[in-house]
């Protein structure tokens, strides 16, 4: 779907955009012509995901940085508008996980959950705003269903993105004046993803969350880069402030269905980070 967007000559910066759904968006901007820059805390992903950004024949750029550390991420932002020019589109997606009940997270534990999610999405817009195109810069927060959907095993999870969706909505409202727009995309059940694998280890759990989700199957990486294309695109012009699941109808209900089997799908109470 990237090919029915044009994004040549555009400045595209991807947090957590060296894995997963996060890696698979940056393609789909390198493919459509973006200029991309991605960050994320290993030096090597970053190395291995410039050199892929860069087989789609145009320039691309990585930043190894923890977005819990506000210094580093307005420094990656200065670079990058140094190099290739302000930002047209952000896309903050670094996360963590581990699914535990309320009593099995240390406070340790749910502050990381909530520095990584919360506070780094704050640090990733915050430093970006100097260095955005206004008007005209599309900013994307991937999000989760945890966000307005209580979960078993999620508590500290459902709070940092309650968080980001907020700070979707007022970043929105407060940016608006300046031709900045501000989404969340929200995925559903992604296939081939590293949150699917701890979620779902077995045959049996992916058939559950497949089961779970309306429209019958697991979502694509594809199906959330085109919707990161479209809110950044001229279509998408006059939408802001929105929280758009991208799921197949999961958020309806059957999202709370694969929480629920967690405990009985032997290894899925594993803890995992994205970008």
């Amino acid at each position: 779907m990237s090919s029915a967007f044009d994004f040549s000559g555009k400045n595209v910066f991807i947090s957590g955009g060296t894995s997963g759904i996060n890696l698979g968006v940056a393609h789909a901007f390198a493919r459509a012509g973006a200029k991309v820059t991605v960050a994320s805390r290993s030096a090597e992903k970053v190395s291995a995901a410039v050199e892929a950004l860069q087989a789609h024949g145009g320039e691309a750029a990585g930043f190894s940085l923890d977005v819990r550390e506000y210094a580093k991420v307005e420094e990656a932002f200065k670079a990058t508008q140094a190099r290739f020019g302000t930002i047209d589109v952000l896309v903050s997606g670094a996360a963590g996980n581990f699914p535990a009940p309320a009593l099995g997270i240390s406070p340790n534990g749910f502050k990381s959950v909530v520095d990584i999610d919360l506070m780094g999405t704050f640090h990733v817009l915050r430093a970006a705003f100097p260095y955005l195109t206004k008007p005209g810069a599309s900013l994307i927060n991937i999000s989760a269903p945890q966000a307005f959907l209580p979960m078993e095993f999620q508590m500290h999870v459902c709070a940092a993105k309650a968080g980001v969706d907020m700070i979707t909505r007022v970043a929105a409202l407060e940016w608006g004046p300046a031709g900045i727009r501000v989404n969340s995309v929200v995925p559903g059940p992604i296939d081939n993803t590293e949150g699917m694998r701890r979620l779902a280890p077995t045959p049996a759990a992916i058939q559950l969350a497949i089961d779970s989700v309306p429209i019958k199957r697991l979502g694509t990486v594809d199906n959330i880069a085109d919707a990161c294309l479209w809110l950044s695109s001229p279509m998408a012009s006059y939408v802001s402030g929105v929280v758009l699941p991208v799921d197949g109808g999961w958020s309806l209900g059957g999202a709370q269905t694969l929480g629920k089997g967690l405990t009985q799908v032997p290894g899925s109470l594993k803890p995992f980070e994205k970008g």
